[in-house]
């Protein structure tokens, strides 16, 4: 799908996440989360590091809160 133009057909809310709605190429209606498309704001590290990432914020933030729990004694050790 990378690179490819389909024209927007809808944007709505399904399982609680916001998806665009298109027609792909075989002409049937399509589903797609907007997180992994261009319509979603890009936040400023995804931004900033221009993909040379290779974690995303919301795993390094959960990486960062399992090691202050196992830095006070919260949890068990092999978990992080």
């Amino acid at each position: 799908m990378l690179g490819n133009e389909y024209e927007l057909v809808g944007q709505h809310l399904s399982w609680g996440e916001d998806r665009v709605l298109f027609y792909g190429p075989e002409g049937r209606l399509k589903l797609f989360l907007v997180n992994v498309t261009d319509l979603f704001p890009i936040d400023a590290f995804t931004r900033i590091s221009a993909g040379r990432s290779a974690f995303r914020v919301d795993d390094l933030l959960e990486l960062r809160d399992r090691l202050d729990r196992w830095k006070r004694g919260e949890g068990e050790h092999h978990g992080v």
